[in-house]
């Protein structure tokens, strides 16, 4: 089992940045494929970013492709997402997510993880 834990999110102005930390304990989180996630007020959640193993394969959503980068520290246990050229409508709670299963072609699939973190608030003001 791992346990993650978000950190990063705060308020920004559109067109800032901010970077978000997942720390995982628990078993090393260089087992696990892992992903983040968002959700806005009044709607579903959706993929934002998964990354491989090894961090050499890398996945985004359209909507943030250019602007977000996922990178891990797999000395670390730790995953981050960089936000850059934030939008009001990034506006989120940002969730990371651990998958001990294979198939990363399946990392984008909310369906496909097993393990969640409580969230961190990214909140992008206009």
């Amino acid at each position: 089992q791992v346990q993650l834990v978000e950190s990063g999110g705060g308020l920004v102005q559109a067109g800032g940045s901010l970077r978000l930390s997942c720390a995982a304990s628990g078993r090393t989180s260089s087992s696990y494929i892992m992903g983040w996630f968002r959700q806005a007020p009044g709607k579903e959640r959706e993929s934002v970013a998964a990354i491989s193993r090894s961090g050499f394969s890398k996945y985004y959503a359209d909507s943030v492709k250019g602007r977000f980068t996922i990178s891990r520290d797999n000395a670390k246990n730790t995953v981050y997402l960089q936000l850059n050229s934030l939008k009001p409508e990034d506006t989120a709670v940002y969730y990371c997510a651990a998958a001990g299963r294979d198939g990363l072609t399946r990392a984008m699939l909310e369906s496909f993880y097993d393990y969640w973190g409580q969230g961190t608030q990214v909140t992008v003001s206009a």
